[in-house]
């Protein structure tokens, strides 16, 4: 996969992160906050950290964001900074502008001013929790959209030692996408595979037609 040059504003623990993983991937990334501390800690860690205030297009010209793939601003809290660094990574020509919001109404106005992708990592974050929380067979999920999710299961006592032909997913309208032994794929619903403790079921379907299959576990 071609590296890419990303330039993250705002680092508190939110841009931080997201920072410092794409970095650990290999892509040239710049980390802005207008704060000494944070652009400190991250100095040896990332391409390039520059103190800067996003407020202004001829700071961040100066610190290089014109010349990146990907804008994300991980500040949220202030709102004057998050629209305004919205604002001049426009201007200055990025082609791919991601922000955080904290709330609809700031949504709304990253929306109209052009944002790609505007995220809600609180509400993101706490929904997917719930959605494991609330059944314990579940390890992980992913939405794809359309209604349609992966899901990662427990295999329980109840069917250990069935085949996953034996289970009959098609009726359900689930297909199991492979079938994990610790890190190793044995098997999927067009292989032969006796389901053993520990294993997990990755399972692709509409959610009610998983959560109802979870619910006769």
């Amino acid at each position: 996969m071609a590296r890419r040059s990303f330039t993250v504003i705002g680092l508190g623990a939110f841009g931080r992160t997201v920072a410092l993983e794409l970095r650990r991937f290999g892509n040239h990334v710049t980390g802005i906050d207008a704060k000494e501390g944070p652009v400190n800690d991250l100095a040896d860690a990332l391409s390039q950290a520059v103190i800067a205030d996003a407020r202004s297009d001829d700071a961040l010209r100066e610190a290089g964001v014109a010349d990146a793939d990907v804008a994300v601003i991980g500040m949220a809290s202030d709102l004057e900074s998050s629209v305004m660094a919205a604002i001049n990574c426009r201007l200055l020509g990025v082609p791919t502008v991601w922000a955080k919001a904290t709330s609809r109404t700031h949504h709304r106005i990253l929306s109209k001013l052009g944002v790609d992708r505007i995220i809600h990592p609180e509400e993101e974050v706490g929904r997917h929790l719930a959605q494991v929380l609330h059944n314990p067979l579940v390890r992980d999920y992913l939405s794809l959209g359309n209604g349609y999710t992966v899901v990662n299961f427990t295999v329980p006592d109840a069917l250990r030692g069935r085949g996953v032909g034996a289970l009959h997913l098609e009726r359900r309208q689930l297909r199991c996408l492979g079938v994990m032994r610790g890190t190793e794929y044995v098997g999927s619903d067009v292989e032969p595979c006796t389901l053993e403790a520990d294993d997990r079921l990755l399972l692709l379907g509409r959610r009610q037609d998983l959560r109802d299959f979870a619910a006769a576990l």
